[in-house]
């Protein structure tokens, strides 16, 4: 029998390192662009002080990117450490978009990286601005890749289970790397990171001026920072649109659950604005009638499935997946038996759900009546986390909405730092973008289970054959070394946004220890 405890330290192992890890990959995608953009103004202008706000915002984009990839790589073991049988049932699918981010993304962001801190004063401007937009293509590659991955768990396109070597293996690699989950998965996250490093730079600007230095480089970036956000936090309330729109094609159960939707309602479903889920019944409600069906089928007539519906469609999955688990083991006793290849051919897609029954006993093909009904109810995550975690993302983004809007309109009458009020709703709103986006992440891994791979790979079957003194002692490891590095990132995090921009910053210096300044910028007005 499977060990629960040990599944769930698994779990949440990797939920820390992997909600911890998110804390940075947002800013980078989001100070990337905006770097690029402030140093594509300093081009064409030629003005010094675009060329400072530059570095200095990219120092902190280089500490951050450090963090970034220190906890990136602790994740990418862990697969083989607490999830060997994932690794091996679907690593053929998974670790090729990995590899890929690997060769294609990260390696082009890390390599420019160091010439964008060092190639000031070695290669032209036209060449280092070339170089900080190819930092950031680099980093919005890399979430790419990892997103196709993570986008073919939550719906497992292009691949097919082959019954000889009890792996998945890819069919069609075009229909995982365009897989429409993957793809809204993409542009929802990224535009996430957008409008993190917006709000990043329009705190950390506001506090300057809060405190009344370097009034000329945070006005100009809250500038660019209020339209740069503005655009990303309406990109992302389309694009979360289509997100859900996927998540209605392909995980119903998910929504239904999201939306405490217990029984199948008549199309159009109306759009929950509050309730107190319960246990098969709400016990009290507010909806917006028709809004729910119209936004996640886009018709009047698209009929949304509740919780209990599925359930009993779980239930008619797992006795087919029971003929696919019995054909499975005829083909294992006598591979060249084609009537069991034949049932295993037309039932597999549903093997997945009689592996939930493993959770029960080992020989699932004797599972009773009970336990069929049990691991059907298995397939409902928890409806509250998920209600709730929606509302909150969704409360965050909009305020993020009005917030930018309201800086855009300032910012367009040269009034920006004038408004102290703002100033300081500035200041305190930026946790908010991070609230969301760990909000979302929790929503769309959480919302998952039982799946580790939506109907084809149980978490629970997934977890490495560990004892609980292994799982405790990790876990204890990883959170204290996470706490350690937390401790030094705002450490220097603090430290840099303390001391402020200069000319003479370390990472702006030439090699020869001169500060980086192009030749003939000594003559131009810095607050031009």
């Amino acid at each position: 029998m499977i060990d629960m405890t040990v599944v769930d330290l698994s779990r949440l192992q990797f939920a820390a390192t992997a909600m911890y890890h998110f804390l940075f990959v947002p800013l980078t995608l989001g100070l990337s662009f905006l770097m690029a953009i402030m140093e594509s103004v300093y081009v064409m202008t030629g003005r010094e002080i675009w060329r400072r706000m530059t570095l200095y915002w990219g120092t902190l984009f280089g500490i951050n990117f450090a963090m970034g990839v220190a906890t990136g790589i602790v994740m990418e073991f862990q697969f083989g450490m607490n999830w060997s049988y994932y690794s091996h049932y679907v690593g053929d699918v998974f670790g090729a978009p990995l590899a890929i981010e690997g060769l294609m993304a990260f390696f082009l962001e890390a390599t420019f990286i160091g010439l964008f801190f060092f190639g000031w004063d070695r290669l032209s401007r036209v060449g280092h601005l070339c170089v900080t937009w190819l930092v950031a293509l680099g980093a919005n590659f890399s979430a790419l890749w990892i997103l196709i991955a993570n986008g073919w768990m939550q719906n497992p396109v292009g691949a097919r289970f082959n019954p000889d070597t009890m792996r998945m293996e890819i069919t069609d690699f075009m229909a995982v790397v365009f897989n429409p989950v993957a793809q809204a998965k993409f542009v929802h996250t990224v535009s996430a990171g957008y409008v993190t490093g917006a709000m990043f730079v329009m705190s950390v600007s506001a506090w300057f001026l809060l405190t009344g230095r370097h009034a000329d480089l945070a006005k100009r970036s809250m500038a660019v920072a209020a339209s740069f956000g503005l655009a990303s936090a309406l990109s992302v309330v389309v694009l979360g649109d289509e997100s859900g729109y996927t998540t209605t094609e392909h995980q119903k159960m998910k929504l239904a659950a999201m939306e405490a939707m217990w029984h199948t309602e008549p199309a159009p479903a109306g759009f929950t604005l509050f309730a107190i889920p319960g246990d098969g019944e709400n016990s009290f409600q507010v909806q917006v009638p028709y809004a729910l069906g119209l936004i996640a089928t886009r018709s009047i007539s698209g009929e949304i499935p509740g919780i209990l519906d599925l359930v009993e469609l779980a239930g008619t999955r797992i006795r087919n997946g029971l003929v696919a688990y019995r054909a499975l083991q005829d083909i294992r006793a006598d591979g060249s038996d084609r009537a069991a290849r034949q049932t295993f051919e037309a039932t597999w897609k549903d093997l997945g759900y009689a592996l939930l029954l493993k959770r029960y006993r080992e020989d699932v093909t004797q599972a009773s009546p009970e336990e069929i009904t049990q691991a059907a109810l298995d397939t409902v995550p928890g409806v509250a986390p998920l209600f709730w975690s929606f509302r909150l993302m969704v409360v965050c983004g909009l305020y993020m909405i009005v917030f930018f809007a309201a800086a855009f309109v300032l910012a367009s009458r040269h009034r920006l730092g004038e408004s102290r009020p703002l100033l300081w709703i500035a200041l305190l709103s930026l946790p908010t973008p991070w609230i969301a986006i760990e909000a979302g992440w929790f929503l769309a891994e959480y919302g998952r289970q039982p799946w580790v791979v939506e109907g084809v790979l149980p978490t629970f079957y997934a977890a490495s054959d560990l004892t609980l003194t292994d799982l405790s002692i990790s876990l204890a490891f990883f959170l204290t070394l996470y706490t350690a590095l937390a401790i030094v990132m705002v450490i220097l995090m603090l430290k840099v946004i303390k001391a402020g921009p200069s000319q003479t910053s370390l990472l702006g210096r030439a090699a020869g220890g001169s500060p980086a300044i192009p030749q003939g910028a000594a003559a131009r007005p810095e607050h031009r």
